[in-house]
């Protein structure tokens, strides 16, 4: 009996935990974007200007 006292603490004990980190997140923003996250996907990377590298020059003078 003294087992199901103490498991019972420790579920409510990570339910507030929980739930803590839940109000966090809320209050500092984490959740304010939910629509770019899913389009992101559909538009292309951005192209930087980095030189190639040694291997890719060699491939692409043959």
């Amino acid at each position: 009996m003294n087992m199901i006292y103490m498991l019972i603490g420790i579920s409510i004990l990570l339910a507030l935990v929980f739930l803590t980190a839940f109000f966090w997140a809320s209050r500092t923003g984490q959740n304010d974007d939910t629509y770019t996250p899913g389009i992101r996907i559909l538009f292309d990377d951005e192209l930087t200007d980095q030189p190639l590298k040694k291997n890719d020059e060699d491939h692409t003078s043959h």
